[in-house]
Parts: structure tokens; sequence; C-alpha cells
């Protein structure tokens, strides 16, 4: 396991700012986001910190997008138990920040899943698809989907919903399963999954 005290001061702040990013709405800070709260003008000097922070085995970032920052593994986390990680609560209407919590939806035919995530399900975009509001829609956790596919997907102002996919010519059309709303139309958005099951508590 990783160890903290082999960070330098600002590397262990800068950790911690991720973490806590990450742990309060879902997605880590941008590099410009690390520069502004530690006051480094750089972006080659925050870069510095976070290769030194990946080189560690703390983080891992996906090269070409902005807030792509992972924790690898926590040392100050508890013990990890089975189920899969409750990230928050993802519009089925209009566009909400997806917003990480501290929970765990387990199930007992699903163990320990590190590629899928839940979120509770908030409006009623997509209840033709038989989402509805209250619903857990458990997601697969990949960056690539199909048109026509039921995705979780991240805006570039980090507004997430629920939807399906479309590609247009210059833009994205994010289909809701509801006759009675409109699509949403975005020149680019961020694929955080794709749906894999829907979970109904009555």
């Amino acid at each position: 396991m990783a160890d903290l005290d082999n960070l330098t001061t600002r590397q262990r702040e800068i950790y911690r700012f991720i973490r806590e990013k990450i742990q309060g709405r879902g997605y880590g800070p941008t590099v410009r986001e690390i520069g502004t709260e530690f006051k480094i003008k750089s972006p080659n000097g925050v870069m510095c910190h976070l290769k030194a922070l990946q080189k560690k085995g703390l983080i891992h970032r996906e090269p070409n997008m902005s807030r792509a920052i992972q924790l690898l593994e926590d040392p100050t986390a508890a013990p990890v138990t089975q189920g899969v990680p409750m990230l928050g609560r993802i519009a089925a209407g209009s566009p909400i920040e997806a917003i990480e919590q501290d929970d765990e939806l387990s199930f007992n035919d699903w163990e320990g899943a590190p590629d899928k995530f839940a979120l509770k399900v908030s409006g009623e975009s997509m209840i033709d698809a038989h989402i509805q509001d209250g619903d857990f829609v458990v997601i697969h956790r990949q960056n690539q989907a199909r048109d026509g596919q039921i995705v979780a997907v991240r805006d570039d102002e980090g507004e997430a919903t629920l939807k399906t996919i479309f590609r247009e010519k210059n833009r994205v059309r994010l289909e809701p399963a509801n006759k009675t709303m409109k699509p949403i139309y975005r020149d680019k958005v961020e694929i955080l999954g794709v749906l894999v099951g829907v979970v109904r508590k009555y």
C-alpha cells in the first residue's frame, strides 16, 4: 500500500485536495483548479506534482481529459466491502451535478464490481425505458458507447444526466425516453458509462 508519508508536503496537500473533490462531487479537479487552490501559476508546476502522484501509484490521469483524475489507492480509506459503489444522484430530467457519496449499493448476486457504479435517478425523462424517479441504475464504467445505448454522461460544464445517446454531424443528441420531453443537445460530452441494470425499491 502506498504511504502518504513518502510524499512531500505539497504533494500530500494536492492529493488530499483531489480526494476531497472526487468524494465531494464525483470527479477530480482540473489543473487550473489545483493551480488556483495552491497558488501555482504555471500549469507545468501542477503537472509535476500530478506526475509524482501518478508515479507513486496514487492517481491515474486519462490523457486529453481535463478532469479525468482517478484515485488508484487511498491509504486512509476503510477496507473495501463488496457491492457496487453508490456515487450519488443522476438526472432523468434536466441535468444536475453528479455528487459522489460515501455509500454502497449491495447485491447478493453481484459481488465486488470495480468496473460498475450505481446512481439514484432523479426525474422522469426515462420512464418509457422503465426507469423511474427514485430507481437505482447500475452503470458499467466505460468512455465509449454505441448510438442508441442508454448512458450516463457529463457535459463540459460538469452536469450529468442519463439519456440515450446519438451522435449527429456536429453535436451529440441526448434523447429522453419520455414523449413529453425534448432532446438535449451538446457539442461534446464525457461518457461515464453504459446502463447495465435497474434496481427499484417498492
